[in-house]
Parts: C-alpha cells; structure tokens; sequence
C-alpha cells in the first residue's frame, strides 16, 4: 500500500513542473498597485525581511487592502482565501486552524490539555492556544502571513504544519497620521451588525511615535433558538469584539530600537451559530411532550448561552546593531479569561434519564459553565546577520511558562433532592452533578539556529536546528455524581506530569535559474508536545465497553513529522503575473487523534502510529493592464491516516483505522477573484471587486467517518449511537443525518469610489444566500443532540473610510 519516499518526491517534481509549464491558474497574495508591474512584498517569515519570492519555502501574504476586499470579517472567512489554510469554526472565539490538512480532529472545548498544529503570533508574541485561538480584529494590520510546513526550526512546538502570524502596522516616526473606518450591514434572516475602528500614528519629536488603535465591532445574529413553551428568540448568537492596542517606539539613536506593546480585547456572544438537526428536549417524534419542528437557521435552548474572552496581551521589542549583527530580544506576556457557558439540559437530562430511570420526567435546567485562566510568559533572545553577505545566519534561545486553570461546574437547582443524594458526597457543590477543577503548568525550554550559505550566485543553501525541552504538571479534582464515588487519583487532587525533548531540523536547496524563477527543495521536521488525559466518567458509561476501550489511556505522546517539498516561484509577463507552485510530502508519527469515549460523556487522545498528508498547492496573481487584476489559487490535499489503534478487545478505536481521512480540512480549495479599477473625475477612481470561494466536503472527527455513524436507533450497527426514549415512547426508532460535511461555494462582491484618503463602498457577501456546515457539534455521543456550525447568511452593508 505505502510508496517509498524516493518514488513520491518523483512524482510531486513531476506535478510541480506540469503546473508551472500549464500556468496553472492559482493566487499569490500581493499587493495592488495602481501601475501594471506588481509590488514586491516583504514578509519576515525567516526572522529577517526579505522579499516573498525569495523565501526558500512556501508563503502567503495577504495586505489589508486583500482582506476588506474579499469580504473577510473575521479568521474563518479569511481562510477561505489562503490556500492550503483552513479553520474548522465553534463560533467567534473558538476556533481551530490546519495547515496542509494535517488535523487531529476537532478540538472540544473540555480538552484544555491538547496542543495546538499551527502556531500563532502576533507580530512576534505567540498567542496560539488549541481551541481557542484569539479571533482577532482584521484592523491596522500590515499583512497576514501562513508560512505553510513545519517550521519547528524558527518558531518551535505548535508549528508543526505551519506557522500564521498576524503583522501589525507599527508606530512611524515624524509622522501624523489619522485612519478611520466604519461599516453597516443587515444579514438576511437575521439582525444588523457594523463596526467603527480608528488609528492613531502620533509623533513625540524625532526619536518616539506612538500607534493607538481602537474598535468595536458588532457581530450580528441570524439563528434562532426555539424555548419550552413554544415561543422563540430571535438572532440569539449576536455579540460584540471590542478592543484596543497602544504600542510605542523608541529610537534614540540609528543602532537601538525599543518597542514596548499593551492590546486588550473582549469578545462577549449571546450564542453561537449552531442548527440543531436533533435534541431530546426538542423535536418532532416525542408523544408526551409537545412535538417540535426545528427550521434551518434554529436551535432548542431552555438556558442562555454564550461565550466572554478576556485577552490581554503585553510586549516588549528591542533590536540594537552591533556592527553587521542585530541582537534581538522579545518579551511577552499574555493573560486571557475565557467563560464558555453551554445549555447542557439536554445533556444532563440523557444521562439522568440513563442512571435514575424514570425519575427525570421533568425539563432540568442544567447550564454548563467552562472557564480558563491562561498566563504565558515568553522570552526569546536571537542574535542575527543583518546584511546581504554570502553568509546569513541566526542563533537563540526560547523560555516559555505556562499556567492554565481550568474547571467545569453543571449547576442544576433541585439535582439533590431529585436523585435523593447530595453532590457533597462526591466533593461537588451542592446541586451539582459535575464539577473539576484542573491545574496545568507547562515550561519550555529551546535552543535553535539557521543559516543559509549563498554559495554561488545561483545555489544557496540553508540549513536549521533546534533543541527543546518541556514537561507538564498537572493537578485533577473531579466531584459529582456523574464522577461516582470518590476513587484515589481521580476525585482528589492529585499531581500528574509528563515530558520530552527532542531536535527540530531543517534542510532547503535553493536554485535562482534568474531574477524571476527559483526553485526550492526543503526537508523539515515539526513537532507538537504531547499530555495528560483526563480520568474517565464512568458511571456514565452506560456501554461497559466504552470504558474498556477508552479509560486506559493516561497520556499521549509528542507528534512528529517529516516534510519533503518542492516548490518554484516564478513572474512573468514584465513581472505582471506571479506565479508559485509547491508540491509536499508528510510522514507523521504518533499523530494525536481526538476521541469521544462513547456514551463515559468523556474526551481522550491517542497517539495514532503512522499517518501521511501529501498534495500540490499553487497562487497566481496577474496584473495584466493597469484596470484588471485577476488571482487564482488553490490546494489539493491527500491526508490520512496509515495505521490504526486497536483497543483490547481487538476493535478500532473511535475510526482510528488506516485509510480513514484526517478530520477538518478538505481534500481540495480554491478561490478565485476579479478586480477592476477605472479613473473617474476629480481623481477619483471607481472598483469592483468578485471573489469566489469553494471548500470540498470533510469530517470534523475521525469517529463521523465509520459506516453507520450518522444513525441514532435503530438496530444491526455497531457505530450507531442509541436513540434515548426522553419524554415517552417516540414516533420513531431511527433517526439519520449526514455525518460527511458537504461542499459548498461563496462569493462576495464589492464595488465603490475611493481616493489617496477616503473610500466609499456597497458589498454584498454570500451573494448565493448558502447555508454551509462548518462542523458538527454533539452531545454525549449524538444521544443527546446533533447540531452543526453554519455561516453568516447573505450580507448587504455599506462602508466608508478616511485617512487625515
């Protein structure tokens, strides 16, 4: 079944040189220019500026120009536009990245534990958390860089498939400058959103200038959520993402620059965008409780929901030259509170309904309250050639704290009383069927270095290592009845640790056949630390399989992976068409699957032995007359798994098996845009601006691709989940859906007037009104509900910005 690795890197320089010579219609993220001739870009992905065609390894820079033009509000709608980069989307706030289909699964949100694929930085601070990466505002932004493959040489564990980095506009000496923006725009079927933003460039003499930049943006609601008694409230996901950011620069004299940093933002919802497709509390088969019809934009809520982010984000940048070295120093320091609040009635319900009988017949209000607290301390020291010698070299050093409190708590008035036992005999509050409380507290440490040797005008060649250390605590204190009867080393609070080291390389042949075409062959290793999984819920494993199965599990591994690319970046036509096309080849080891532990309303990691991601990606940008623009680009991803993990009684473990597709990215994207500018009077220019969006079908986990998952009751298949009579007898004894998510396409357009300082303009985005799914989200295995994430509907709005 396996190729050999000799016989794929032949087959990928084969699609490689087949692309090129097609001039195969894919986008590079640039720059617009009002001349034919394209703009050079400068990006920092190698820790020093350098021009994007001459990085030696795959690159996307989108400017903030891009990002408003194709309609991006937010992460997941920028994604759409990056090829080979892909967000699978809880909600504002919650959301998970994958670089080149490499993805473990869908993160939960009681997985504090796992480890981000894809690092995040902002600028140079790293931000990047598993599932709740900060969904920040697209605002004052310089570019958006994906540096796709592993880059564990430079930025270390968390970038095993890449690497995203949000590039801020920074303070410019002797310079005034004021910029403000605003939009307003009605969703269909839904209420009004907007946002108004400002930035403020201030000079103090000839050596300080400081950057203020604030906004508030309004996310509007367009789901639905039907109550208890029948009525329904509108537009229940709406919220709000407010903030600020103030960063200095200091520069007494040309060798020594000082850049101290403080942003805040907060982001509070009222729901999240979720459609029930099945809830025991709430649909159309149950007979002794009145039947509900849930609609395409509706879900059934008896508790608000939502979701509050805290981020507060503090740096401090200072550069100073020594001669033909630049010793640099970044320290950060993040502190962020997030309160997930869930109605999980249903959930308490189901299992209560499993354990006690008959007892429940009555609605249980049931909130879910899950709150983090994260402090992360980073330091990292380099000292780095800083000229165009034959010679290009960094070294340095990275130390990085984390401290991470996490818990759960399920208060459900009247739960004692009901059960006839208090919660405080199982170490939880009273009237609290669930309750942890979690500790983690992770170090880091790492040494690395790269250089690349220019050898003759043509060759160059580079070469990276790092070195890293790590080890994890953590502490565990579980209460509750659905925990059982206090056990030692799960109920108490107990420590638990583990840890690793390892080396991170990285090899890249370069050859400059001219100024406008170069070549690049690259092999390079990522990695990602590995954990601690939570003790199993067992009494509510109404399966005694399931934990037979999953509650022998206490820790996973560090994942690890070889890329092999090749890739060419090219211009043509006088440099009016860009083209990039990269070809890759991964081997992963020991990948960290996501799991749900059947009916224990539990979550484990395993380590799957072998899995392997390979495919092509590929960007075209032209500029073929001073009015048109035109890009292209797209991803073809093969990613699966090549091994599988048989538990002991000898069945695969949550679709764990060789051959199953790695969960959260589709096998193909692409997106395509059109841009028209045209001089009109008073130096005035009208645009219009098109873009097209395709995402192929895809699984949020491993488990939604067994045959018989997508059923509920019935008979005859062992992946089916059990249809649970909540309520009476129903009306029906199976209940199916799709688990696959399928294709869908988007397309935005812009048009309006603009000059140096101000523009005015209409959009209409999701032009097609689609109502996508992004991810499925469950419940206790689906017995207790099934719903899907989806997308804002069609979106009308205006917008105006002026620069003084």
């Amino acid at each position: 079944m396996a190729r050999t690795r000799a016989s794929l890197i032949k087959s990928l320089t084969i699609s490689t040189a087949v692309a090129s010579f097609a001039g195969l219609p894919l986008v590079a993220s640039a720059q617009q220019a009002d001349q034919a001739v394209l703009l050079e870009i400068i990006v920092t992905a190698e820790k020093r500026e350098a021009n994007l065609q001459d990085v030696p390894f795959s690159v996307s820079a989108t400017s903030q120009d891009q990002i408003r033009n194709s309609g991006s509000a937010g992460l997941v709608d920028l994604a759409r536009n990056v090829a080979g980069f892909t967000v699978a989307d809880l909600g504002p706030g919650q959301s998970q990245m994958a670089i080149r289909g490499i993805s473990s699964g869908q993160v939960i949100r009681d997985q504090p534990g796992v480890k981000e694929q894809v690092g995040v930085y902002l600028d140079e601070s790293p931000i990047s958390v598993a599932l709740f990466t900060p969904d920040l505002e697209l605002f004052d932004l310089d570019r958006f860089e994906v540096l796709r493959g592993p880059q564990g040489t430079l930025f270390g564990s968390g970038s095993e498939a890449g690497t995203v980095r949000y590039i801020t506009r920074q303070p410019q000496l002797g310079k005034l400058e004021v910029m403000t923006d605003a939009s307003f725009e009605n969703v269909s079927h839904g209420d009004e959103g907007g946002f108004a933003r400002a930035a403020l460039n201030l000079p103090f003499g000839d050596t300080v200038a400081a950057r203020l930049v604030a906004y508030w943006h309004h996310l509007p609601g367009f789901i639905d959520a039907i109550q208890p008694g029948g009525g329904v409230k509108r537009a229940v996901n709406d919220g709000d993402r407010s903030g600020a950011r103030l960063a200095f620069l200091i520069k007494p004299n040309d060798a020594l620059s000082i850049t101290p940093r403080i942003m805040f933002q907060k982001l509070e919802t009222n729901g999240y965008p979720r459609v029930d497709l099945y809830n025991i509390l709430g649909n159309p088969y149950t007979t002794t409780q009145p039947a509900v019809t849930i609609g395409s934009l509706q879900q059934f809520t008896q508790q608000h929901e939502g979701l509050t982010d805290d981020f507060t984000l503090g740096d401090l940048k200072v550069d100073y030259t020594l001669g033909p070295t630049t010793l640099t120093s970044i320290t950060s320091f993040t502190h962020r509170n997030v309160l997930v609040l869930r109605d999980a009635s249903q959930l308490t319900g189901s299992i209560t309904f499993d354990i006690f009988g008959n007892v429940p017949q009555v609605r249980l209000s049931s909130p879910l309250y899950d709150r983090s607290h994260l402090n992360v301390l980073s330091q990292e020291l380099r000292l780095a050639s800083n000229g165009n010698d034959q010679l290009q070299w960094l070294v340095g050093g990275f130390y990085q704290h984390v401290g991470r409190r996490y818990g759960q708590s399920l208060p459900t008035p009247g739960y004692d009383a009901l059960v006839g036992t208090p919660s405080s005999a199982f170490l939880a509050p009273p009237d609290t069927p669930f309750y942890s409380d979690l500790g983690y507290s992770l170090r880091q440490y790492a040494a690395f270095g790269e250089a690349t040797w220019h050898f003759t005008d043509q060759w160059a060649l580079t070469g990276g290592l790092r070195y890293y250390n790590f080890k994890e605590d953590k502490t565990l204190l579980f209460g509750g009845v659905f925990v059982g009867a206090p056990v030692p080393g799960f109920t108490e609070g107990v420590n638990q640790s583990t840890d690793s080291n390892g080396v991170s390389p990285r090899a890249i042949v370069t050859y400059k056949l001219s100024e406008d075409a170069q070549f690049n062959l690259q092999a390079a290793r990522g990695f990602r630390l590995g954990g601690l999984n939570d003790p199993i819920n067992r009494p509510l494993c109404s399966d005694p399989n399931d934990f037979a199965t999953f509650g022998q599990n206490p820790k996973w591994k560090d994942e690890k992976n070889w890329n092999y690319e090749i890739g060419t970046k090219t211009r043509w036509m006088d440099r009016r068409v860009t083209l990039n096309v990269s070809a890759f080849y991964t081997d992963i080891k020991d990948l960290q699957a996501n799991t749900t532990a059947g009916t224990c309303s539990s979550r484990v990691v395993f380590n799957v032995p072998t899995a392997r991601s390979e495919g092509i990606e590929a960007e075209l940008f032209a500029r073929p007359t001073t009015n048109w623009d035109f890009g292209l680009s797209a991803t073809w991803v093969d990613a699966k798994l090549t091994s599988s993990v048989i538990s002991a009684l000898g069945q695969v473990v949550g679709g764990l098996a060789d051959g199953a597709r790695l969960p959260t990215a589709p096998r193909f994207q692409g997106v395509a845009s059109a841009g028209y500018t045209i001089p009109v009077t008073g130096g005035q220019d009208f645009f219009a601006n098109f873009t097209i969006q395709y995402v192929g079908p895809s699984f949020s986990q491993f488990e939604n691709e067994q045959p018989g998952w997508g059923q509920i009751g019935g008979s005859g298949d062992p992946n089916a989940a059990r249809l649970i009579a909540y309520g009476g007898p129903l009306t029906v004894s199976q209940i199916n859906f799709n688990p696959e998510l399928p294709s869908y396409t988007l397309a935005n357009f812009r048009f309006g007037l603009k000059t140096q300082r101000w523009q005015a303009a209409a959009y209409i985005n999701n032009i097609a009104d689609k109502n996508a799914q992004l991810a499925l989200d469950y419940e206790r295995g689906r017995s207790a509900r099934v719903g899907y994430l989806t997308n804002q509907p069609r979106t009308i709005g205006v917008y105006g910005s002026y620069n003084f």
